[in-house]
């Protein structure tokens, strides 16, 4: 028998500005049970669930399975929830000894010295959708995330006190991290007192600042986790970005406050927020273009910085004036040796490519390669990171090398995440009419750091690359 959920919200926002509120955006939402063959006659109750004919239990021959037709079933339900805010919420039937097994909240509420002796039970702060993902897996054990209900049902497998559930949102959400959904991730996880996604959210925002200060979610966090990523020591980017992104969400806040945008308005949203972005870490010219012409610093600030900037006799400022740390990128040199000779290593045109894996989770940013050893000589380069097939990263790009037998760093757009046990295929194209030095006594596997890469010949290199020798002798990442 099928069970038919009722639709429920999709997005959960949980804030935190002064003071926690938990905000949702509606959608419609639809879980369905699978169904169990053979089909008994059926007849329909009031809420459209199938009750199945008087002997349905004898088609059922597993616990688990009669267990599983009870969910949000009215046959035999002694206790109704109207679950969600006035105006969209929906009455859930259930049965009292299966949520009491599964929860040690509903334990207390029905069989507690302070027992409900109601017949319906009000959850006005938890969503419909997420309520019924959280009563179908106390009634079957079965677990129905999807993008649109992890972070509700999150929180209802909090409330409620089911860890299991609440494990398999963490994992879920782990597994969906990227750069434009990390910073409110991070505000998620914070709420939630969950440390190993605020770790995961870390990890991400770190090596992808970039991406994920410009990304939508940043402007929707709330002003105490804007101050925390803002403080950062580790963020690998530029200053100006940091100063850009704080305006975006200063403009997205006035919004939310129903303020109109202009300068003053997003500077008093701000508050003390403004004085955490280091301008006067920037270089002149990134200042002179962007923060002093932004109307956000008064005219007092802005001649004060300049004066930082050139004056012997520096004005004292409120911003802070140490550079931000960043990361330290670490390279993977997979050669022990390298070598030059006249009839090779040649290129017009063709690929170098390898593949690789690593037993950890990294952030490739790019790749070192060999230059010429006829002294000063420029090199185009395209560079290009594929799983699967598909292009993850690239850049179109030149270095010059200096005749040495020194590798010359090449940088890929924006760092890319690689996941553990899964093999990548790094490539670089590579365009002079130079001879390069190239590697020899390749190695199948080398340690570096904690992360431990495996290297295997790839189909596409068609200029000689191996695993034994060739171009491509390091491998640029932050882990």
């Amino acid at each position: 028998m099928a069970a038919e959920v009722y639709p429920g919200s999709a997005i959960t926002n949980i804030t935190n500005s002064n003071s926690t509120a938990v905000t949702t955006k509606t959608k419609n939402a639809a879980l369905q049970l699978q169904q169990s063959p053979p089909p008994p006659p059926q007849r329909q109750n009031l809420n459209n669930n199938n009750i199945e004919s008087t002997n349905w239990q004898s088609f059922h021959p597993t616990l688990r399975e009669r267990n599983a037709l009870m969910f949000n079933n009215e046959l035999m339900a002694d206790i109704y929830f109207i679950v969600g805010p006035q105006g969209a919420s929906k009455r859930v039937p259930a049965h009292k000894y299966v949520l009491a097994v599964g929860s040690s909240v509903f334990y207390a509420m029905f069989y507690g010295d302070l027992a409900e002796v109601k017949p319906e039970i009000h959850i006005p702060d938890v969503e419909p959708a997420a309520f019924l993902i959280l009563l179908k897996y106390m009634y079957s054990d079965e677990i129905d995330l999807g993008a649109d209900t992890v972070l509700a049902t999150l929180y209802a497998a909090k409330k409620y006190i089911v860890p299991a559930l609440a494990k398999a949102c963490v994992n879920f959400l782990e597994t969906s991290l990227e750069a434009k959904n990390a910073c409110v991730l991070l505000s998620q996880s914070r709420l939630f007192e969950e440390p190993e996604l605020t770790q995961r959210c870390w990890e991400v925002i770190d090596a992808q600042a970039e991406l994920a200060l410009k990304s939508e979610g940043f402007c929707e966090i709330d002003q105490q986790t804007l101050e925390i990523i803002v403080t950062r020591e580790t963020l690998n980017t530029k200053e100006a970005v940091v100063f850009e992104s704080v305006l975006n969400w200063a403009e997205a806040e006035c919004r939310r406050q129903g303020l109109p945008i202009t300068p003053r308005n997003k500077r008093k949203v701000l508050g003390k927020s403004l004085y955490l972005v280091r301008v006067p870490t920037m270089t002149l010219e990134e200042f002179a273009n962007g923060a002093a012409q932004s109307d956000i610093l008064t005219l007092e600030e802005t001649h004060n910085i300049f004066l930082w900037y050139t004056a012997t006799n520096k004005p004292k400022l409120e911003f802070p004036l140490t550079k931000r740390k960043g990361l330290v990128p670490q390279k993977c040199h997979r050669f022990q040796s390298s070598a030059y000779r006249s009839n090779q290593w040649r290129y017009r045109g063709r690929c170098d490519s390898i593949q690789f894996a690593v037993d950890k989770r990294i952030f490739m940013a790019g790749l070192g390669l060999y230059g010429s050893s006829c002294g000063k000589v420029e090199y185009t380069v395209k560079i290009e990171l594929k799983h699967q097939g598909l292009v993850i990263a690239q850049n179109l790009t030149k270095f010059i090398s200096d005749g040495s037998s020194n590798t010359f760093s090449v940088w890929f757009e924006h760092p890319v995440q690689v996941e553990q046990d899964t093999f990548y295929n790094v490539s670089a194209i590579l365009d002079s009419n130079e001879l390069s030095y190239f590697g020899q006594e390749g190695m199948t596997e080398v340690q570096c750091g904690k992360v431990t890469f495996q290297f295997q010949c790839s189909s596409d290199s068609t200029n000689g690359t191996g695993v034994q020798g060739g171009q491509i002798p390091e491998l640029i990442f932050y882990a």
